[in-house]
């Protein structure tokens, strides 16, 4: 695991993306924590890896994972995004996630996410009566094993991988995990929405299809002698 590197400086109005995947979007700070990224940003080694291995990180992704904290300094973030990042993260990183996300958003920043709908799963479930409905299920919400990983190839992919879905959210339960977290304004989203065009730079309207997206702010901060 490389050290956390120096914290971003943040021009006015920084908008970042974690769990970027491979692409580097104009305009964006583009963060991944990716084992592969890891290798490919190792000195001479990252460069055969690089033509070696399917997946090629752009080389403008950087290093970063918000369970330990993002390289960025705190309310430096003016729009944060995340597209199918969060399932894949337990219960206690999720929520570490949240208080980082919190943390390097300024007063008044947004943050917007879009990631797998418990309840959409469960209610195409419920809705037929199909044999093979429950099987469809666990392989949709990649909380299924189909085949269980054998040999050192095998092991490394389920290690390094990282493609299982470890905890599914629905509207409300993650609405009040963000609002635990101190986030308000917390709304359901739907590709194109925002307000905010900085996120139509970002937004990829296959991945919201059938999906759970939610919008949500942190508060400004009040000025001295306001009342409380």
């Amino acid at each position: 695991m490389p050290q956390k590197s120096a914290n971003v400086r943040s021009p006015k109005e920084l908008k970042v993306q974690f769990g970027s995947g491979p692409k580097a979007y104009a305009g964006w700070l583009n963060f991944d924590c990716s084992p592969t990224l890891i290798v490919q940003k190792l000195p001479v080694i990252g460069s055969i890896a690089r033509k070696r291995m399917n997946t090629v990180f752009e080389k403008d992704v950087k290093y970063g994972d918000t369970r330990t904290g993002l390289p960025l300094d705190e309310e430096s973030v003016s729009f944060l995004y995340c597209s199918h990042v969060l399932e894949h993260l337990s219960l206690e990183d999720f929520r570490r996630t949240l208080r980082d996300c919190y943390r390097v958003l300024t007063p008044g920043g947004v943050f917007r996410m879009v990631m797998p709908d418990l309840e959409t799963l469960v209610s195409d479930y419920l809705a037929t009566t199909e044999p093979q409905a429950c099987s469809q299920m666990m392989q949709e919400s990649y909380l299924g094993t189909a085949s269980r990983p054998r040999g050192l190839i095998g092991l490394m992919r389920t290690v390094w991988g990282n493609s299982q879905h470890l905890w599914l959210w629905d509207y409300k339960g993650a609405k009040a995990e963000l609002e635990a977290a101190g986030f308000i304004g917390v709304r359901r989203a739907h590709f194109g929405d925002s307000a905010h065009a900085a996120f139509n730079e970002i937004e990829d309207i296959t991945r919201w299809e059938k999906q759970l997206g939610l919008e949500c702010r942190k508060p400004e901060r009040l000025a001295v002698g306001t009342d409380q």
